[in-house]
């Protein structure tokens, strides 16, 4: 699944810039941002709200282009790719988890998986199996909102993971959650880490949930200001 680009990392970011409104109302969100994520590696990427984090993941998701700089993904530049370009390489190459899940409310816990599956044109038959690894076997006909927070949680990780993408991107994954489920939500983005050797960006504004990463990096202002290991 893993495949590492010839420099070792499978996403880069190289001097992005990225800019809202216009004129005298512009908001310059991004700054000459860098960052290198290796093959494997689970990063957090921590900073205050307003200082571009969701924005830096929107950009490494490919659901937006930068104003300037490059986002490289697995030593491919994705400069000047069209939409058609961005989604091919998003169905492929990422999974996203997102704070409200963003399930699909008219669909059964099956079906959001099995979609998932189909759209990248791959078999839907192993969504049992991933109801039953995430424990939510249960919930396979009920639509999500007759699903408690925490299995809309692992029914929404499951969905990410599905088609077995290189990057998992997670957009404050645990900040609508209670602490049990946090820890939990914590636990399955490990487990995907470390035995299937996923790599994880999670951007978060907690120590707590940064502290699951292996790497932590600190945003301000749109740039990357330190790190700690």
């Amino acid at each position: 699944m893993m495949i590492n680009s010839n420099n070792g990392y499978i996403l880069e970011a190289e001097g992005l810039h990225k800019s809202f409104g216009g004129g005298s109302a512009t908001e310059h969100v991004l700054r000459g941002l860098d960052l290198r994520v290796g093959a494997g590696e689970f990063l957090a990427v921590m900073g205050p709200s307003g200082c571009g984090k969701s924005t830096l993941l929107h950009l490494l998701g490919l659901m937006s282009g930068p104003d300037e700089g490059s986002v490289i993904i697995d030593g491919r530049d994705t400069t000047g790719l069209g939409e058609r370009g961005r989604a091919e390489l998003r169905r492929r190459k990422i999974g996203f988890v997102f704070q409200r899940f963003n399930l699909i409310s008219v669909l059964s816990g099956y079906d959001n998986i099995a979609l998932s599956l189909r759209i990248r044109g791959l078999d839907s038959g192993r969504t049992d199996e991933l109801l039953r690894a995430m424990g939510v076997e249960d919930v396979a006909g009920k639509k999500p909102s007759q699903m408690s927070i925490g299995q809309q949680q692992r029914l929404a990780v499951a969905r990410a993971i599905a088609h077995k993408p290189d990057i998992l991107l997670a957009d404050e994954p645990t900040g609508s959650l209670d602490s049990e489920n946090a820890e939990n939500l914590l636990e399955l983005l490990s487990k995907a880490n470390r035995q299937d050797g996923q790599t994880i960006v999670m951007i978060t504004h907690s120590p707590m949930v940064a502290g699951a990463a292996g790497r932590i990096v600190h945003m301000k202002d749109g740039r990357i200001t330190n790190e700690n290991h």
